[in-house]
């Protein structure tokens, strides 16, 4: 067997056990989104726009968002922090409660800013891991010349 008919007989089985299975989130050309067009494709400048967007909010959000840190004192107190232990000295249940705000929203904060470090490192990661793949595939795919095979020889192999 040759590498054309073995390669014909695996894009083959491929397709058929791709359309075996149930497709969620696929968007195609016909209606209900069935078709076989729907590739994911990513391009390098949107991993990198996005990642850098997730960097700009993790920035201004530590920032702004800082409420425990905000007056904050040479003991290190915020006045939020002070507000609360002050009507709490005052036997104001108020103090309590301030002082469980800030704990929940600082805790919260803390949430959202892994959750956008980890969106920008990952997004980061996935751009220097796919240049690296896309390096990788057009070294492969070099006739002996080193030009590259046109894609029109690819698609053979394909259909």
């Amino acid at each position: 067997m040759t590498f054309e008919d073995e390669w014909a007989q695996l894009t083959s089985d491929a397709r058929d056990r791709r359309s075996a299975q149930m497709r969620l989130n696929a968007a195609g050309t016909t209606p209900g989104g069935s078709g076989t067009d729907g590739d994911l494709v990513v391009h390098q400048d949107d991993l990198g726009a996005v990642g850098n967007e997730a960097f700009r909010v993790h920035g201004a959000l530590q920032k702004s968002a800082d409420i425990a840190g905000a007056g904050m004192d040479k003991a290190g107190a915020g006045t939020t922090a002070r507000a609360a232990a002050e009507l709490r000295s005052r036997n104001f249940d108020v103090g309590t409660e301030l002082y469980t705000t800030l704990e929940v929203w600082t805790s919260q904060v803390k949430t959202v800013l892994q959750m956008c470090a980890h969106i920008s490192n990952h997004l980061d990661y996935s751009k220097k891991s796919h240049a690296k793949d896309e390096a990788e595939i057009a070294a492969a795919l070099t006739r002996r010349d080193g030009s590259a095979v046109p894609v029109s020889e690819l698609l053979k192999y394909v259909k």
